[in-house]
């Protein structure tokens, strides 16, 4: 067994556990037992290879290191049941969470994230500095008035009542905030400016400039665009789509184009692989493209604001490059389980309550392990010709049908136009991108620049309007209900066994 394959089964086995704790709740007694049985196992593997003869008792499927290799996987699956109860237990034990509908409450605390600036009100991530009690450190979701605006690192004192996060039949507020360690939330508190004097270190005063940055560009777009140009290109280029009118975003989602306007796990795997085919195309080496599409998400992702999700989608899309650098199905596979596993060794939370890290993770094994597959077959319906579009079709559909699970179980609607109008959008991303990167930079420097690259990029846009408006008709959006977990296992149990029976067919044939 090789070094590669140990590491994946480990990285696997920590993942399971804490999916497992995470849906049936392993009690201690348990846990104590995979502990104890590994380490048996363990020694006894080594017993036997000290004495260099194979044991009576030996069975063939423990022959050479295996056995070795299932103490430690018993080891790290108990290893991922406590990650994710000690995450319980901290959130439990969170002391300014305690405080929760239990009076008034006065906080001192740091703006840590760029303002959510909506019509009506504004929302802020507060990093609390002084805490009525416990220790300093907690993040708290504040929602205030639209004025006064505040900013990046200004220091507030916050007066009001501490609230759990909601949880409703349709939505789950509660959840969606623990992958970002929030436990609490205040309402239209009253709000006083401390000090605006930031406590600078190179991490911050990067993101400030970065923040700055992004303000320049979102108001050259605005203030040369209408809309709808104007917030497509906004929700593209700076991933905000915060001012999109709900007629808009119900379009966007009819059309299956929604999360092309948001910088999610799966818009950036997608342009990862869209990037690297380009950048090939234009004669580069796989080593080189991969590298320059590294630096360019990387780049993007920081302009937009290096928000938790987006840091996780650059991390998964820089690895998700890395894998198809090397260039082999198990190899590419190992690499994207070991990334996860770090990611869930940091935060657990990320695996039941982060649908962007789950659609990000699917995302990439598609690509992975069903794309060659569809290649060849695009190729064979093309006749070879066509080359970089059957590229980007196969990529498409293969993130599209490997998430498409995920999407149907958390959000409960089928988008019946996605697939076309992916096909439609996707291959004038990197044009809409360059063009629109390009016209609101030189549109901040001077209007004579900026117009250069406006015609190209107003027609751009224009043409991912009208194919939005004509794939989002009522009935291309089909709606399912009470989805059940069994359900998802039954769907992914199909897609991989079908995703299996392609590659031992024409695997071989595109590698």
């Amino acid at each position: 067994m090789t070094s590669s394959k140990i590491l994946f089964f480990i990285c696997l086995s920590f993942v399971t556990g804490i999916l497992a704790e995470a849906i049936i709740k392993i009690p201690q007694f348990f846990v104590c037992g995979f502990f104890v049985l590994g380490v048996l196992i363990i020694i006894f593997s080594l017993l036997s290879f000290s004495r260099k003869r194979e044991s009576k008792i030996w069975i063939p499927f423990f022959k050479g290191m295996t056995l070795t290799v299932v103490g430690f996987c018993l080891l790290f699956l108990a290893m991922g049941i406590l990650r994710f109860q000690i995450s319980e237990f901290n959130i439990a034990n969170d002391k300014l969470a305690q405080l929760n509908g239990k009076g008034q409450v006065v906080l001192a605390g740091i703006i840590s994230d760029d303002p959510d600036v909506r019509d009506t009100f504004q929302k802020l991530k507060v990093k609390i500095v002084d805490p009525p009690a416990g220790e300093a450190g907690s993040t708290i979701l504040v929602t205030t008035k639209h004025y006064p605006e505040y900013n990046y690192l200004d220091k507030i004192k916050l007066t009001g009542k501490l609230e759990t996060p909601m949880v409703a039949d349709d939505f789950n507020y509660k959840n969606y905030l623990l992958k970002d360690n929030i436990y609490s939330v205040m309402s239209f508190p009253k709000a006083e400016l401390v000090s605006q004097k930031h406590n600078y270190n190179i991490v911050s005063f990067s993101y400030e400039k970065i923040l700055f940055l992004k303000q320049k560009l979102s108001q050259s777009i605005q203030d040369n665009f209408l809309p709808p140009h104007s917030l497509i290109l906004e929700g593209i280029i700076l991933g905000n789509n915060k001012n999109m009118t709900q007629d808009l975003r119900d379009k966007l989602n009819a059309a299956g184009l929604r999360f092309l306007t948001a910088i999610s796990g799966v818009h950036v795997i997608i342009l990862s692989a869209i990037l690297v085919s380009f950048l090939m195309f234009l004669q580069l080496g796989r080593i080189q493209a991969g590298s320059l599409s590294m630096i360019l998400i990387w780049l993007y992702v920081a302009l937009t604001g290096f928000t938790a999700s987006r840091i996780r989608a650059a991390i998964m899309g820089s690895i998700f490059i890395l894998a198809g650098v090397l260039g082999r199905q198990n190899t590419s596979s190992r690499i994207i389980v070991l990334a996860a596993a770090l990611m869930l060794l940091q935060n657990p939370l990320l695996l039941i309550y982060d649908v962007g890290f789950q659609l990000s993770f699917f995302a990439c094994l598609g690509i992975i392990y069903l794309k060659p597959s569809l290649n060849y077959l695009i190729e064979i319906i093309f006749k070879g010709h066509f080359k970089e579009l059957s590229d980007i079709m196969a990529v498409t559909f293969a993130a599209q049908i490997f998430t498409l699970p995920i999407m149907i179980y958390n959000f409960g609607t089928l988008s019946l136009a996605a697939p076309i109008t992916s096909l439609l959008i996707l291959p004038v991303m990197p044009w809409i991108l360059s063009f629109g990167f390009l016209f609101s930079i030189f549109a901040a420097i001077s209007k004579f620049l900026g117009w250069i690259f406006f015609v190209p990029c107003w027609i751009l846009i224009s043409y991912f309007l009208k194919v939005m408006d004509i794939f989002s008709q009522p009935w291309m959006t089909h709606s399912i209900s009470s989805v059940s977990w069994l359900w998802l296992l039954v769907a992914y149990s199909i897609i991989i066994a079908v995703t299996w029976v392609l590659n031992k067919r024409f695997v071989q044939r595109v590698v």
